[in-house]
């Protein structure tokens, strides 16, 4: 072996030399490999000090994103200050007011059939402000409409001084309190507070005040109700016009939009068939938020009735998640009408996703989900289809810093 190489050296053939660089690099990497060897004599050893380290970036990441959803819950369950400062004067200037000043004008028309009539159950005065100006701005004929909004008995002053100050001319208000209305259960107002749930979507009593629609509304043959979280943008008065075919309620379907709930079985456990005998789980579930109600035909099929007996069944057993949406979806299930799409597009208040022609072409946009628009968490790009319908320029909220 030894004369083969003398022989091709003697033969003019160059032995191999790495360059300088190249000769630095394996010496740095040499001493890297020594080093490890010596700190991890063993590769178990390393995976092991690198499976610890995924772990705790794991567990940071875990306790992140749990401080992020508590964050999030409480700014979705409290106002900003200037939400608080504007209750405030509201109330001190209501109860200033002479008891005579504390009515609006048309209240002999506030229960008749030949009106557009619309329902705000609300606790949130800027929210119903902004339903109120825009049903108001949409609308072809805005003198045939009344808006009743039913509140609580802590927010009925403010809710009253902002409309008195802020009438909607030309159209009508009604303004009631839980209070006002005697024939509720003595515990409604508390009937819906669960443990560990403080989410007010879920345990609002006004948030199921819609059960009673023909109690609130005894004289009213037909009305469409509008949570405080949606904003009109086109006359809605064509649902009244609508073939209802014998059903109660007209309301969108959830099947083919982003929505988190699908059809009944996201929302109801259907593991008790004898229960549920007669629901199919995989029927399509209905959006609230726009919806228009046959108070008729609700009373000829006693709804209300058939309201009470799902509550009372909730009670007894967990079968449901929490909130009035799963109870509507029994309550009205096969009474319901499908609704062309366009008529009412949710989603705003959690999904990044809808685009700005399907936005503009609804005549209802609701922020259904956490990220309400009064709020700072909100969804920036939706956000101003809410403030356009807020003068910021107003008195009220300039002196409590409310701004869009």
């Amino acid at each position: 072996m030894d004369d083969a190489r003398s022989a091709n050296h003697g033969q003019g053939i160059p032995a191999f030399r790495f360059s300088p660089s190249v000769l630095q690099k394996m010496k740095a990497m040499e001493l890297t490999l020594s080093k490890a060897q010596r700190i991890y004599p063993r590769c178990c050893q390393m995976t092991a000090k690198l499976r610890a380290m995924v772990h705790n970036s794991e567990e940071l990441v875990r306790a992140h994103q749990s401080e992020s959803s508590f964050l999030e819950q409480v700014a979705v369950r409290t106002l900003s200050k200037g939400h608080h400062c504007l209750a405030m004067q509201l109330t001190a200037e209501y109860f200033s007011l002479d008891p005579s000043k504390r009515e609006f004008p048309k209240r002999e028309s506030i229960q008749l059939d030949g009106y557009y009539h619309y329902a705000i159950f609300s606790d949130n005065v800027l929210a119903s402000a902004v339903v109120v100006n825009s049903t108001i701005a949409a609308s072809k004929d805005p003198g045939r409409i009344i808006l009743h909004i039913v509140t609580d008995a802590l927010n009925y002053p403010a809710m009253m001084m902002w409309f008195l100050r802020n009438p909607p001319t030309p159209a009508a208000i009604q303004v009631k309190s839980l209070d006002d209305l005697k024939w509720l259960p003595g515990d409604f107002s508390s009937r819906f507070k669960l443990k560990g749930v403080r989410d007010p979507r879920y345990t609002s009593a006004l948030n199921h005040l819609r059960f009673y629609l023909p109690e609130v509304f005894p004289s009213l043959g037909k009305v469409v109700l509008l949570d405080h979280d949606v904003v009109v943008q086109n006359d809605l008065t064509g649902l009244w016009d609508l073939d209802m075919k014998g059903k109660v309620i007209g309301a969108v379907e959830t099947c083919t939009s982003s929505e988190g709930y699908h059809r009944l079985d996201s929302l109801v456990d259907f593991s008790n068939p004898s229960i549920f005998d007669k629901v199919d789980p995989k029927a399509c579930a209905f959006a609230f938020g726009m919806n228009i109600f046959d108070l008729n035909e609700w009373r000829k099929q006693d709804l209300t009735t058939t309201y009470h007996k799902w509550f009372q069944l909730g009670k007894i057993q967990k079968l449901w998640k929490p909130g009035s949406l799963p109870l509507g979806q029994l309550t009205f299930y096969n009474r319901t009408l499908p609704l062309d799409h366009r008529w009412h597009v949710f989603g705003l208040g959690h999904d990044f996703s809808i685009g700005r022609n399907e936005l503009e072409s609804a005549s209802v946009i609701h922020y259904s989900g956490k990220l309400k628009p009064w709020l700072e968490i909100s969804i920036p790009k939706y956000r101003d289809y809410w403030n356009r319908y807020l003068n910021y320029d107003n008195p009220h909220l300039q002196q409590c810093n409310i701004h869009g």
